[in-house]
Order: structure tokens, then sequence, then C-alpha cells
């Protein structure tokens, strides 16, 4: 792992087992989890608050399918990145026929114009697309692009989620491997600033 990378990366979970919170979609037994375990990724529009675990969840479900997983986010990228990534993608798939999972996080911030580039490459199988929003996709992505979807809500993390995941990166040798204590009332203070958002808990924490 790199040399200073922040916390909230570090303890990026890199498997289910790890993931906290969301038990309404990776719980045992729930459509998601199930179809994970099973090794098969549907296109998804994972749509909830900052740090619940969207970019998380899109990776880890590329590793259960054995995919090829690239993430960009749309703040920063435009049609001719999004082209070249997708004829890589179509290139692997008649090689290896490995599949592509194209993260696109804030995916509300691609013009209708930019969501179409995609759609026939999610059409024909040969990307699955993972878009992550905090707006409602049913005003902010493509009525074709969402009806090829699965849309996934996240849920703000519970006080309980995020005291785990505080917990975890103390001990944790990711994260500051036992060598800092935090007192209970600065622990609850953390937690409660955090409003369910993890990754403002562990930078909060660092």
């Amino acid at each position: 792992m790199p040399a200073g990378e922040p916390l909230a990366a570090r303890m990026r979970p890199r498997d289910l087992d790890e993931f906290v919170g969301q038990p309404h979609i990776v719980g045992a037994g729930r459509v998601l989890r199930k179809a994970m375990d099973a090794g098969q990724l549907p296109s998804m529009i994972l749509w909830g608050p900052p740090g619940t675990g969207k970019t998380t969840l899109a990776a880890i479900g590329a590793k259960h399918a054995k995919a090829r997983f690239v993430a960009i986010s749309a703040v920063s990228s435009g049609v001719q990145e999004l082209r070249k990534l997708i004829d890589e993608a179509r290139k692997l798939r008649q090689l290896t026929d490995q599949r592509t999972v194209l993260f696109i996080d804030e995916i509300h911030r691609f013009n209708k114009a930019q969501q179409d580039v995609v759609l026939p490459y999610v059409e024909n199988g040969d990307v699955v697309l993972l878009g992550a929003t905090t707006e409602n996709p049913s005003f902010e992505v493509n009525s074709a692009l969402l009806s090829r979807s699965r849309v996934i809500t996240l849920k703000p993390l519970t006080e309980d989620e995020v005291r785990m995941i505080v917990r975890r990166a103390l001990s944790d040798e990711r994260g500051l491997g036992g060598k800092v204590s935090l007192a209970n009332d600065a622990e609850d203070a953390l937690v409660a600033v955090s409003n369910g958002d993890a990754r403002v808990a562990l930078n909060a924490l660092e």
C-alpha cells in the first residue's frame, strides 16, 4: 500500500466480510449478496449519501465477478476517456472473455450525451456499469440506462456501524495498529460528528 495513503483508503474493505453496513442489500440471503457470492454482477446505480460504501461495494462486486475494475469520476472525465475505456473493455472481452466493470462516480454529473455513450456497451455486455450518485437517479440518470440497471439504495451508517469502523481502524495493522487509543467521550464525539459517513469519521480520527 502506498506510503502516506489516507487512513480511509488504507481501511477500505477488501471483501464482503470486512464490509460494514447496508445489511438490507448485502446481509445473508439478500439479493445482492447472493448475486455477488455467485460471481454475478448486474449493471447497477448505487444511490446513497457520501461515505456509505458505494465505491467499495463496486470494487468488491468486480472482484467477486472476476472482472476487470475501472473507476472514473464524472467530474473529471469526458467522452474521450469514456470511449477509450470502453474500447479497451471491448477488446479485452474479445481476447479473454473477461468483462470490465466500469465504475462511474457521481454519474449524475454526466449529461445525457455522455451517459448515452455507455448505453450500447451495457446492452451488449461489453461493460457492467456501476454508477454512484448522491442524487435521485430517477431525475439524474437516463431512463434508457435506468431500465438496464438495478437501482440499489444505500443508507447512512448507524452510530454502531461507524463505531465498529473506527475501532477497527484503531486496532488493524492497515490502520493505526493499536498505537493510539481513544477515550470513550472522544469516540462518542467522533461518531456523532460523522453523521453516518465512514470517510468523515476516519478522516477525523486521522
